[in-house]
């Protein structure tokens, strides 16, 4: 009796085991609905924070981001909507996404309250995202990386796909880069 249940126990574990351990087809809709998000392309024009990396211009200052096809460079017009400075695409060797999630102020000061469950409000965190450029600064001879700060997830997906076609640039994963010529060794 013991041999016919270590027996049916035996074969149900093999096939349930086996039942488990199928190939799963692709979900066509999934697929479908992240070629749908990345075909979206950005505007001509959009808000962004400069945060700092570009040669004379240190500091902080929100602005406008704008793509000038007809010279093949991105510029960016501070607050006054005057020219401040801009990165040629041919100049662009590595364009990326980067995201960092920070605790607000008013999270902080209510965090420090000293009342029963005001240490809570210390973890509301919210996402901001970067547009990191790195160039190549022809006019001083040195490499140089530009951090702009968007609005949203979306924009700067929609931003980093169009500037990566204008710059004619290969992807990987979700950053552009310009492949380098590697030097030819004779062996």
């Amino acid at each position: 009796m013991k041999k016919l249940l270590f027996s049916i126990a035996f074969a149900v574990l093999c096939f349930s085991a086996n039942a488990s351990a199928q190939v799963r087809p692709v979900d066509k809709n999934e697929e479908n609905k992240t070629m749908a998000r990345t075909a979206v392309s950005a505007p001509a024009s959009f808000a962004a924070k400069y945060e700092g990396g570009m040669f004379g211009f240190s500091q902080k200052q929100k602005g406008t981001l704008r793509f000038d096809d007809a010279n093949e460079r991105l510029v960016f017009f501070g607050k006054d909507q005057k020219e401040k400075f801009s990165i040629p695409y041919k100049a662009m060797l590595v364009i990326s996404p980067q995201s960092q999630s920070v605790r607000s102020t008013a999270g902080t000061v209510v965090s420090a309250i000293p009342l029963p469950g005001a240490g809570l409000a210390g973890l509301i965190r919210s996402k901001r995202r970067y547009l990191v450029v790195n160039f190549k600064d022809t006019d001083a001879d040195v490499r140089g990386l530009a951090n702009f700060r968007l609005e949203n997830k979306e924009l700067l997906e929609s931003v980093l796909q169009t500037l990566g076609e204008k710059a004619k640039m290969t992807k990987r994963g979700d950053a552009y880069y310009r492949p380098q010529n590697a030097p030819k060794t004779e062996i």
